[in-house]
């Protein structure tokens, strides 16, 4: 049960979830700006602006190298790792849902005056490179922000 206990405590763990969290709540206010209404199913789900996987493993990696060092292989491993991850975000995961978006365009010109019951596939699945960055900042300004509050 202490092991447990000591998850709770483990201030990288938590500054890293803070990140996430926080660029999914920003998808809200951010979506509210540049399409005028509210989307609460933005929060929920992947894609968007600004990324929360970059978010995530940007302030993983500097909360690392803060409490690590960053000449360490802890710091080389999380940052390997936030490479790969936004790499997968920006590159794999966009094409993907490029593709989605075109199979769904192709599934209703095909179907338009049959009914056809497939569900549409999602298309917002990966991120742009600006949302990446935006993300990969906030992060690692999270990372910043919170080691001196820990101090």
């Amino acid at each position: 049960m202490q092991e447990l206990n000591s998850v709770f405590h483990n201030q990288i763990l938590i500054v890293a979830l803070v990140a996430c969290v926080t660029a999914q709540l920003l998808k809200v206010p951010i979506d509210l700006i540049r399409h005028r209404r509210v989307n609460i199913r933005s929060m929920f789900s992947s894609g968007g602006m600004p990324s929360a996987h970059s978010a995530l493993v940007g302030a993983l990696a500097t909360s690392v190298g803060q409490a690590k060092g960053w000449d360490t292989s802890e710091f080389a491993i999380a940052c390997l790792f936030a490479v790969i991850v936004m790499y997968d975000a920006a590159g794999v995961r966009q094409a993907a849902g490029k593709q989605a978006k075109i199979l769904n365009q192709i599934v209703e010109d095909m179907f338009q005056e049959k009914e056809f019951s497939e569900e549409r596939l999602k298309e917002l699945l990966g991120h742009t490179p600006v949302q990446v960055l935006v993300g990969l900042s906030l992060g690692i300004s999270i990372a910043f922000i919170a080691s001196t509050r820990f101090a």
